[in-house]
């Protein structure tokens, strides 16, 4: 069984606290009312947990309203896209077994749609939300209705918006509490802390990515990173945009970590403190400890924070920093947060004057550390329990050798590019760089109508071998299609991702949607398809739904497709998402009724 324990009252107030304010103060009101009447702690447990709606899945009912709005940062005010004109976003809550439904009102003169980020959506693509694969983006005074159910799953994700670059604005946190008779695989902490980390630009991100599709370029990078949306003193006119968390001492506190970030990967810490890691993709791991983590964009890790019972000082700080390999330009600056005490002998927080000096950093390894990051993540571990056990498939139908990295298009007739010697840059997997189709894929699928629509050739193997982290080829040039690789239902799939050197090795951070897989290999070089299968991890790999491509390097994963439909997979990294590097799996159904597409709903919207 693990570490599971059996869950508490202090685990009860501990995810009651994360449910909407009306709810939770509902039910804190019926509890204190019948502990009141009856005096007994547990009794009060037995009745809460018996209120109506307390039993089962419930419904739980959001809306987005999008419209534009002032936000000022390092100095300047911009507007921008919020959801309930919140930067970030609006949390959202739910239990494993809940259904929610999201209307969604766009305000604004963007198309948006929105991605539940984690989120399998079995049978459900509909509800997925990756603009023109499985829906055609919400227009300006236009509504859809996002109605999905969590089905076996808990933990951290997040949602975010999948048109263009617009989740740099539009995002927020996605919290699944476990089925209320359980509860976590390890103590319980004493509060739950979502911490969302992000980058903040000056200019107008959509004005940046498109003049750098237009010119051929890489993209004006950010200009500063975010802790909840508040860069820190690290950067001018920004003492007072300072995200601080208050702990009490000797209190455990799990933070709920989620990279938002829109091109970068990042080191976090907290100065003199050590975390626990205890979730990944809302995936419970084996407990291990670091005083140093990496987060890929679009992953989540839960970490548990035990404050000192007799702290140095009151205060701490903490950082996040870019890992990159990247041969252009990067934001190199490090952004800060306050861990800050509550003074032991009163419950009124220390006040961390904007006059004080400057808090140490935490140590943060140099920002091209490979080394530290391969480290790191070889510490994550499936729990494989009895309870939550790692059903790795084990006879694979179909082995896959994907490339995945950069590449360039020749300029235009007549235009002066500015990519790579006179180029434009492009990236792309098996040399293919994925072109945006002009209709929903997922609604061609539905209605078998994929004339014109999609090709369903995608490349299973390299089309053009060559020393993948070795020299380059002298010929860069990508192709280019709306290209998707058809599975039957329930194919087994072993997958190696392969960086290559392509216009610099880096990594790249891999998202599936519709899926989880096991992570069962990685390593440096070229896959070695003789003797690296032999030291796969089948027992206990790490269950995940983003995974990065080691610099000059490979992962192997392994996955069901036991979800129909059609789902994207792509680098989570959007400036490489805009040139190119995504594919789209295409699930048939199938024989039961339970194995096929949920027909889709009235108020899809149309292209």
């Amino acid at each position: 069984m693990g570490l599971y324990r059996p869950r508490t009252h202090s685990s009860v107030s501990a995810q009651l606290h994360l449910l909407p304010r009306e709810e939770r103060q509902a039910r804190m009101g019926a509890l204190r009312g019948h502990a009141a009447a009856s005096a007994c702690p547990f009794l009060a447990l037995v009745v809460l947990l018996a209120l109506p709606g307390l039993a089962a899945g419930i419904t739980r009912h959001y809306t987005f309203n999008v419209r534009m709005t002032n936000v000022t940062r390092l100095c300047g005010s911009k507007s921008i896209p919020t959801v309930n004109g919140q930067f970030p976003g609006p949390k959202l809550v739910a239990r494993e077994g809940d259904r929610l439904v999201v209307k969604v009102h766009n305000h604004v003169n963007y198309n948006v749609s929105f991605h539940w980020h984690g989120l399998r959506q079995l049978r459900n693509g509909w509800a997925d939300g990756p603009s023109y694969i499985t829906q055609c983006p919400i227009q300006g005074g236009q509504s859809y209705a996002y109605d999905f159910t969590v089905a076996g799953q808990r933990g951290t994700l997040w949602w975010h918006a999948h048109f263009s670059w617009l989740r740099v604005h539009l995002y927020g946190p996605l919290l699944i509490l476990p089925k209320r008779s359980e509860g976590y695989p390890f103590p319980t902490p004493h509060k739950e802390v979502p911490i969302m980390f992000g980058e903040w630009f000056k200019a107008d991100t959509e004005t940046v990515i498109n003049q750098a599709l237009q010119t051929g370029a890489g993209p004006n990078v950010s200009d500063a990173y975010t802790f909840n949306g508040l860069p820190g003193p690290t950067y001018n006119c920004s003492s007072k945009d300072t995200y601080k968390l208050k702990v009490q001492p000797g209190r455990t506190y799990m933070l709920r970590l989620i990279n938002a970030a829109l091109n970068n990967e990042l080191f976090f810490a907290i100065a003199n403190h050590t975390l626990t890691v205890v979730e990944a993709d809302a995936n419970y791991v084996k407990p291990f400890t670091a005083t140093t983590l990496v987060i890929s964009p679009g992953q989540t890790m839960n970490v548990l924070l035990t404050a000192s019972a007799s702290p140095a000082s009151q205060a701490f700080a903490m950082a996040v920093a870019p890992y990159t390999n990247t041969q252009g330009t990067f934001d190199n600056t490090t952004a800060t947060a306050v861990l800050e005490y509550y003074a032991p002998t009163t419950t009124r927080p220390t006040s961390t004057s904007t006059q004080s000096p400057p808090l140490p950093l935490p140590a943060l390894p140099r920002y091209n550390d490979t080394n530290a990051v391969a480290t790191f993540s070889s510490n994550f571990r499936s729990l494989a329990t009895a309870r939550y056990p790692a059903r790795v498939p084990r006879a694979m139908d179909r082995h896959l050798l994907f490339t995945v990295g950069l590449g360039t298009d020749p300029c235009p007739p007549n235009r002066t590019c500015q990519g790579p010697n006179g180029t434009k840059f492009a990236a792309s997997i098996n040399n293919n760089s994925f072109v945006r189709p002009r209709t929903a894929l997922l609604e061609a699928h539905y209605r078998r109508r994929y004339a014109g629509v999609l090709m369903a050739n995608f490349p299973t193997t390299p089309p053009h071998p060559f020393n993948y982290t070795g020299t380059p080829p002298n010929n860069t040039f990508v192709a280019h299609g709306t290209r998707v690789l058809p599975l039957p239902f329930n194919t087994s799939v072993e997958l190696v991702m392969q960086g290559t050197a392509i216009q610099g090795a880096e990594s790249h951070p891999l998202h599936m949607h519709g899926f989880n897989f096991f992570v069962v290999g990685q390593g440096f070089g070229n896959f070695d398809p003789v003797n690296d299968p032999a030291t796969y991890n089948l027992v206990d790999p790490v269950e995940r739904n983003t995974v990065s491509v080691p610099t000059a390097g490979w992962v192997a994963v392994r996955f069901l497709a036991d979800n129909p439909g059609v789902w994207l997979m792509h680098c989570h990294f959007d400036v490489h998402l805009s040139w190119g590097l995504s594919m789209a799996w295409m699930v048939d159904d199938g024989p039961l009724p339970n194995q096929k597409m949920l027909p889709p709903p009235s108020d899809l919207p149309k292209c």
